[in-house]
């Protein structure tokens, strides 16, 4: 996550940050290029050229997405730090549903975002600076059609056995979340071990990847197949059933057709396994698109 306020900014330092912003992405692009080099050519499981659709009303710092488990026409949507605790249930017609406030969780940094067995997730795992010594996932119900705010959260708090780490990406599977972190040499992946019962988790360390930079990452509703995504690069793994992660993560990976955008954070899978979806913060963008691509 890139921290940029474009608002009740003089235009010569607008246009100064967007161009600073632009060399920042293209920097990223040919950073992450080279470690890229993990993964075989691109699949034919799915198209090419995804659907898009424009997001309206704008919704500006989209770094987590997810698929309803209730409405299977909508997705919902998290913003990342300096934004209010707010769900955004999007149509996938790129038209906002709702707005749902999250009593109780402070949005330190909020990077990514599951849903799963009727339980949101929200991931505040972001650390640009590497500055905490904790963390928070947030859990609750799914919110139900017509109400406008939750406040039955739970927040499983955790640390890292080395130390800070920022991350953007988690999983979760059953009783146990992984978190991948982003700005490690080679993202590291983390386990905690559930169930939660109140008490602050220590991560367990349990493998890492041949790149880093990862922005986020999704398993299907089957958990047969996981997305982990970079910035230029969604990283496909087939999973065998009741396999490890971390084991999944060890087999090879190929890549799935992506359209670069500003500043991609956030993959999901349909739920019903049709396709998968991208979305990005503005960035240097003039809009924020939602991609869908289909399963062929």
């Amino acid at each position: 996550m890139m921290i940029i306020a474009f608002r009740n900014l003089p235009l010569s330092r607008y246009f100064l940050l967007r161009f600073s912003l632009f060399i920042m992405s293209f920097v990223v692009f040919t950073y992450c290029t080279a470690c890229n080099k993990a993964a075989s050519s691109e699949t034919s499981l799915y198209d090419s050229i995804p659907e898009t659709k424009v997001i309206i009303p704008l919704i500006r710092e989209i770094s987590g997405i997810a698929q309803s488990g209730l409405n299977s026409q909508t997705l919902y949507g998290i913003e990342d730090s300096g934004n209010p605790p707010v769900l955004y249930q999007i149509g996938k017609d790129g038209l906002l549903v709702r707005k749902v406030v999250v009593k109780g969780a402070a949005n330190r940094d909020w990077e990514d975002l599951v849903i799963v067995q009727g339980k949101v997730y929200i991931g505040d795992i972001g650390d640009n600076s590497a500055a905490y010594s904790n963390y928070t996932i947030y859990r609750f119900d799914e919110p139900v059609p017509g109400i406008d705010s939750v406040d039955a959260v739970e927040a499983i708090r955790f640390t890292y056995p080395d130390g800070p780490h920022d991350a953007e990406a988690f999983l979760v599977e059953g009783d146990n979340i992984y978190i991948i972190t982003k700005r490690d040499a080679h993202s590291r992946i983390y386990k905690l071990a559930g169930p939660f019962n109140g008490t602050t988790v220590n991560a367990l360390y349990v493998g890492e990847l041949p790149f880093n930079g990862v922005t986020s990452a999704a398993l299907n509703t089957e958990g047969t197949e996981l997305i982990i995504k970079t910035y230029t690069t969604l990283f496909y793994f087939h999973r065998n059933k009741n396999e490890p992660l971390e084991k999944t993560v060890a087999n090879k990976s190929i890549q799935l057709p992506y359209t670069m955008e500003p500043q991609g954070e956030a993959v999901c899978f349909a739920g019903d396994g049709s396709g998968y979806y991208t979305i990005s913060e503005l960035g240097f963008g003039s809009n924020v698109k939602l991609y869908y691509y289909k399963r062929k």
